[in-house]
């Protein structure tokens, strides 16, 4: 049985590849959605493993977990499979009650125990999706304690911080993190005590409106409707994610009529595609920095001088009028935009004459050579670029180095590169989660493996920033909050940080105007169970 299963599936995988060349050629079926992006990040499709965006895209519709994060207020959590929850009085647990009859794609039915397991996983594991887990204080060998199923269809998940439960809904709320994995079906595919970690790569095991049917790396995603969704049905019957990392290409596409929505097109081609009566273009604020990250790991950026030279030698104000629309707006606090209560802007504009005196000062009246790591994709290569040209006018000769996910965020995340141009952006709307993510550092060491934390990736560390940030974690009241956030920025900004954010992300996505119900998450978590198409 398992034999014809497989032969029954690759059978599928082929006709819907198939029919994906003769959408090429004849518009794509009303039932069928085709989507341009970049798989460039698209590492894994375990929920244990990386967290970039474009992997989110897909995990979002391949698996669910007990809450979801509202598609148009950032800031709210909603029900998903867990119909209802409640926080304790003592404000020290949370339990979550499961729908009745929820079933994975498999059949399998989900368990409180299967939602245990999925979060066990992620530590046992201890990939990037640890790190949202750890930083609230769960690790593997206290996780039997936090986590408990209080029977069938209860779960328990103890607070371990004192800190507001919203910040663990939201946690419990990343695609990834929280995604609820079927223990069964994966510890069937078990291979070495990997939990299942190789199958998982290019098969999905989740209770999302779609199921992985087959995954092309760096070709294409074929996502089926899964008929066990515990949701209303999915009027499409099959996605398929291209791989067209070209803008140029997607744009063509889509204005043929062989793409229904594009993720990854240029400012040039969606600024062309705005006067097409067929095409609908849409913009809005998203998740996530546009950053330049500066190893202090080297001996030259370990120098506050070289990195405020550095800091001095870009303007921001050109890049974000030449090469950031549609990809991004103006942003220079690491904070995102619409989170702060009292928002804090750094005052930096570029000065290349004090720039060089800088250089000079830290022993490089000459200048000095490093390398810029980016993706070879827009805006991540136009950025680079743009960045060169400018250091160049304060002697620092930058060579760029251009590659996939793992060629960029690989040696990040061991530590071994000069510069990168990269982006930011955890899914936990609060500015906690920034904070974290750009700045916090508990443990400096090579051997902590803080890889989700961008700061230990870039070797900073400074305990008293560490500290206020706890702080204002554990601060109930709304405006010392506030007042507390405001203080960090302004601190971040003083100690000329390692990581300097340059945009906050927008999200423009082109689509064919007979597409409804399509709805840009602020938080990459797009469902498309919604999307029907209007023929």
């Amino acid at each position: 049985m398992k034999r014809r299963s497989l032969l029954a599936g690759a059978t599928c995988a082929m006709i819907a590849f198939t029919s994906m060349h003769e959408v090429s050629r004849a518009g794509t079926p009303a039932n069928q959605l085709v989507i341009g992006f970049s798989m460039s990040n698209v590492l894994t499709l375990d929920p244990a493993g990386s967290s970039s965006k474009e992997r989110v895209q897909i995990l979002a519709n391949l698996y669910d977990g007990l809450v979801g994060i509202d598609p148009v207020q950032r800031a709210k959590v909603v029900p998903a499979l867990a119909e209802s929850w409640e926080v304790a009085p003592d404000r020290r647990s949370i339990r979550f009650h499961l729908r009745p009859n929820l079933r994975f794609a498999s059949g399998n039915a989900v368990t409180a125990d299967d939602v245990v397991w999925s979060l066990e996983r992620v530590l046992r594991l201890n990939q990037a999706q640890a790190t949202n887990l750890r930083l609230r204080g769960y690790t593997a060998e206290n996780a039997a304690e936090s986590f408990r199923a209080i029977d069938g269809k209860t779960v328990e998940i103890a607070i371990l911080q004192p800190i507001d439960p919203q910040i663990i809904l939201m946690t419990l709320a990343m695609a990834g993190t929280g995604s609820v994995i079927d223990k069964k079906e994966v510890l069937g595919h078990e291979k070495a005590g990997d939990l299942g970690a190789a199958w998982l790569t290019t098969n999905s095991a989740g209770t999302g409106a779609f199921t992985m049917q087959s995954l092309r790396p760096n070709e294409m995603a074929i996502l089926a409707r899964n008929d066990n969704y515990w949701g209303p049905a999915p009027a499409m019957a099959r996605v398929l994610m291209r791989h067209i990392p070209e803008a140029q290409s997607q744009r063509l596409l889509i204005e043929k009529g062989d793409l229904d929505i594009a993720y990854s097109l240029g400012a040039a081609d969606l600024k062309s595609l705005e006067g097409n009566r067929e095409i609908k273009v849409t913009t809005s604020t998203g998740n996530g920095l546009y950053y330049l990250a500066m190893s202090l790991k080297n001996e030259h950026l370990a120098k506050a001088k070289v990195r405020e030279a550095i800091l001095k030698l870009i303007d921001y104000d050109g890049l974000n009028r030449t090469v950031m629309p549609y990809y991004g707006v103006k942003h220079l606090s690491p904070v995102q935009i619409g989170l702060a209560q009292q928002p804090f802007e750094p005052k930096l504009r570029m000065d290349a004459t004090a720039a060089k005196a800088l250089l000079a000062e830290a022993g490089y009246p000459d200048g000095l050579d490093l390398t810029i790591r980016t993706l070879s994709e827009p805006p991540f290569d136009n950025l680079a670029v743009a960045l060169q040209s400018m250091l160049a006018q304060g002697g620092i000769r930058a060579k760029i180095l251009t590659g996939s996910g793992e060629q960029v965020y690989g040696p990040m995340r061991e530590r071994n590169f000069e510069l990168v141009v990269g982006r930011s952006g955890g899914q936990i709307s609060h500015p906690d989660g920034d904070m974290r993510s750009l700045a916090y550092n508990p443990d400096n060491r090579d051997e902590a493996k803080l890889t989700g934390l961008q700061g230990w990736r870039v070797s900073f560390k400074d305990d008293n920033l560490n500290r206020k940030i706890d702080a204002a974690l554990r601060e109930a009241d709304p405006a010392a909050q506030a007042r507390l956030y405001n203080e960090i920025e302004q601190l971040y900004a003083d100690g000329i940080p390692a990581i300097q954010p340059i945009s906050q992300v927008t999200d423009s996505v082109a689509q064919r105007a007979d597409i409804e119900g399509f709805q840009i998450s602020p938080v990459w978590q797009t469902k498309l169970e919604t999307v029907r198409k209007k023929r």
